[in-house]
């Protein structure tokens, strides 16, 4: 693959925000995000710079991008992370240390070509890796709706937790849960 994955840097914070509004202009957005093109394009700079830079550094959130040979940035994956002692997360507290995949995007040019298995794998390898209490599983929602997402999540290895919630907006939609367990050691 001729893609580089990494982190966001602090100072990308334009190309951040313009991938953002690039997702929410796709045609799963509704289904895929909690948020609205009109939401997201209302937000001042310095909201997207800080954003940007939290998700640069750090050890609650971080930003990966996977970056085309010609610098267009073709993909992202954002991970939090959660923790019992700290605030909710979406939907409930967790109950055990946990990440949480979200913001999931690859540009429809570049699909098909695994970005997204790159992407999960440096952010499920970024979510072992944390100090502190080690994290026990990776978890992320899928809207019943969205196949090809659940398709994806399944091939990588994700699975079902029989978790749902209401789908935000919708209550007679649901959110799936699904998780990947941290290997004993």
């Amino acid at each position: 693959m001729e893609y580089v994955v990494r982190a966001v840097r602090a100072e990308e914070w334009q190309r951040a925000k313009e991938l953002r509004l690039a997702a929410l202009r796709d045609p799963a957005a509704p289904i895929a995000f909690l948020e609205t093109y009109e939401q997201a394009l209302s937000k001042p700079d310095v909201f997207w710079q800080e954003r940007t830079a939290g998700a640069a550094v750090g050890e609650h959130s971080r930003q990966f991008i996977a970056e085309a040979p010609d610098g267009l940035w073709a993909g992202t994956v954002s991970v939090l992370v959660e923790r019992p002692a700290g605030e909710p997360g979406f939907g409930e507290a967790a109950e055990v240390d946990q990440a949480h995949l979200v913001g999931v995007f690859v540009r429809p040019g570049h699909r098909g070509r695994g970005l997204v298995d790159a992407l999960f794998l440096e952010a499920i390898e970024w979510s072992w890796s944390l100090s502190g209490p080690p994290l026990e599983r990776v978890r992320l929602y899928v809207h019943e709706a969205n196949a090809r997402a659940e398709a994806s999540y399944r091939r990588i290895g994700f699975a079902p937790t029989g978790r749902t919630l209401p789908m935000e907006g919708d209550p007679t939609a649901l959110e799936l849960e699904f998780e990947i367990r941290r290997r004993k050691r």
